[in-house]
């Protein structure tokens, strides 16, 4: 059975055009992120809007596809495992972050959101 402990499910939509990188050897890394909205009424029963960004990452076919197909603004789903990983900037500072390393990409929204 697939490992189901580690998974994330988001639909959204990108905030940037896919980055892509081509490794020695060929292989492929796109980053990209995208926003999802959620809303909730607060104390004073006003509806407040907030938004998430994530960050993503796919590698291979998922990559080319993402790179091929996706455009900033275009809605998508992402299914993939959460990770987290640090690494030190350039000016020596300890930075971290949290990304979605991304095995599967579906399309939704329609014609209105192809580039």
């Amino acid at each position: 059975m697939k490992n189901l402990k580690n998974r994330v499910h988001l639909i959204g939509h990108l905030g940037v055009d896919p980055e892509l990188k081509t490794f020695d050897g060929g292989s492929q890394r796109v980053r990209f992120t995208i926003a999802t909205n959620d809303s909730y009424t607060n104390k004073k029963g006003e509806k407040v809007e907030e938004t998430q960004w994530h960050n993503v990452i796919a590698f291979g076919k998922t990559a080319e596809v993402i790179n091929k197909y996706c455009k900033k603004g275009k809605e998508v789903i992402v299914e993939g495992k959460l990770t987290s990983r640090d690494y030190t900037d350039d000016k020596g500072i300890k930075r971290y972050i949290t990304e979605i390393i991304a095995n599967e990409i579906m399309f939704i929204g329609g014609k209105k959101n192809d580039a």
